[in-house]
């Protein structure tokens, strides 16, 4: 119950930012709507299903990479990462907080992007909801990780898209196919392995 008390705090915590400085989220929207109209006045007609579905999936994990370059941005700027590492709670702690609070971010830029897609391209239906419920943990999950690794670097704009653009490859090729087992089985894998190596991660930056 106190693990839980403890990602609910550092959860709320980013939360309540957001909406005091509200740069996160409208960043997002305003991204992921913009790349869709561009992606509708750019495609030709007759375009096929599974090419407007990749345009939407690599709108969606941009977007979420805009939401994860952000995720430690308030520690960074005010030096207080290393406060938060030295706060009296579980390291993992940390990270599930953090995850929760992108993964918060990004659904609600989903919420208005994906009756977007739908008005602007064929449509959509339940199965690709439901990949792109499971994708955005395994997003949040990796990406909240690689976030934590590339906080203290100094081309940390540069270093972040680097390591997590190639383990959203799968998840890209995933949800365009529809494959929700797997899907499901990358969030079950990578995101155990990122709640365990987060200790280590931090321990180390």
């Amino acid at each position: 119950m106190t693990y839980l008390k403890d990602v609910a705090a550092l959860a709320r915590k980013d939360l309540l930012l957001e909406l005091r400085a509200k740069e996160t989220l409208p960043s997002m929207l305003l991204f992921v709507l913009a790349t869709l109209t561009i992606f509708h006045f750019a495609l030709p007609r007759g375009t096929g299903d599974a090419a407007s579905l990749g345009l939407l999936w690599s709108a969606l994990v941009f977007t979420a990479l805009l939401g994860l370059t952000r995720a430690f941005v308030a520690e960074r700027e005010q030096g207080l990462f290393d406060a938060l590492v030295l706060a009296p709670c579980d390291r993992s702690a940390i990270w599930l907080g953090k995850t929760l609070a992108v993964l918060t971010f990004l659904v609600v830029a989903e919420v208005v992007a994906l009756p977007a897609f739908a008005a602007f391209f064929s449509g959509l239906d339940g199965r690709t909801v439901a990949a792109v419920a499971l994708a955005d943990i395994g997003i949040c999950t990796v990406g909240t990780l690689f976030g934590a690794m590339a906080v203290t670097g100094r081309a940390r704009e540069l270093l972040l898209p680097l390591l997590f653009l190639p383990m959203a490859i799968p998840i890209v090729v995933g949800g365009v196919g529809g494959y929700l087992w797997f899907l499901a089985l990358y969030d079950a894998i990578f995101g155990l392995l990122s709640w365990a190596a987060f200790e280590y991660v931090v321990s180390e930056v």
